[in-house]
């Protein structure tokens, strides 16, 4: 007797857990059904990213780095799966080499962007970089993998935690991510993924009242729209590269607050 393989269902991923999306919907994407994600579904993600971003967000420098860095070593032994579902070994390698990149500026930031400032008075005053709260991404259709880690891996670095939409019409290399990071160490709610229509979640991550920052480099046409949301409450609007890696990339989601401390006290 022929046994019948057991085919995947491609879900959301949202505060660590793997939920299809509340209305039932999916759509069809690389020859399989993937959850089509609603606007109630990113009010859950952004709520289950906010709930999560006090913890991840007072870790320690090296913790975080750390449990970047574990996400590195899941991909690692998962690289076939990977290599099946974007472009190929090459791309899923450099994502790896990615994560290790930005895991190892994780406990470097406070020493390259922050700063002791000269005053003139007995005072210490000190510049350090904080995260901004709750980062929205809107990613890149190509590369799916590559450009999805290169615009969440530098936020989380920074302790931010993250709403991310997965490329439209190749979202199955970030359901692949999603179960990568759910077998590693990051809290539940840290990294939260949508699939589904562009177009039609985007708007809501920019007018959400609760995200700080919005990512809209793989937004292409959406993008004066999405800005005049993100306007709402005052959101950093960032537009980066599908292929960047810089401290700048981390930097672009951060706070500096300064403190001033007497000297002798």
């Amino acid at each position: 007797m022929t046994r019948l393989p057991v085919n995947k269902t491609y879900k959301l991923f949202i505060g660590g857990a793997f939920p299809r999306s509340e209305s039932g919907r999916t759509y069809e994407a690389q020859g399989a059904n993937v959850a089509r994600a609603s606007r109630k579904d990113v009010r859950d993600a952004v709520q289950a990213a906010r709930a999560a971003q006090p913890k991840w967000g007072s870790a320690t420098a090296y913790n975080r780095g750390q449990v970047l860095y574990r996400i590195a070593e899941m991909m690692e032994a998962r690289v076939a799966e990977f290599a099946a579902l974007c472009s190929g070994k090459a791309e899923v390698e450099k994502s790896i080499d990615r994560w290790v990149w930005y895991a190892g500026f994780a406990d470097k930031l406070a020493q390259v962007l922050g700063s002791s400032n000269p005053v003139a008075g007995p005072y210490f005053n000190f510049t350090v970089p904080e995260p901004t709260g709750v980062v929205g991404v809107v990613a890149p259709d190509e590369p799916p993998l590559l450009g999805l880690v290169s615009r969440v891996a530098p936020a989380l670095t920074g302790g931010n935690t993250v709403v991310a939409l997965a490329s439209e019409t190749a979202p199955l290399a970030s359901i692949e991510l999603a179960e990568a990071i759910a077998t590693s160490d990051v809290p539940g709610g840290v990294v939260n993924l949508l699939t589904g229509r562009r177009a039609e979640l985007a708007p809501w991550l920019a007018s959400h009242m609760d995200v700080n920052a919005l990512d809209v480099t793989g937004a292409d046409g959406l993008r004066p729209e999405l800005e005049v949301a993100a306007a709402e409450n005052v959101k950093r609007v960032v537009i980066g590269e599908p292929d960047a890696q810089s401290l700048y990339e981390i930097s672009a989601f951060l706070e500096l607050k300064t403190v001033w401390h007497p000297i002798g006290t």
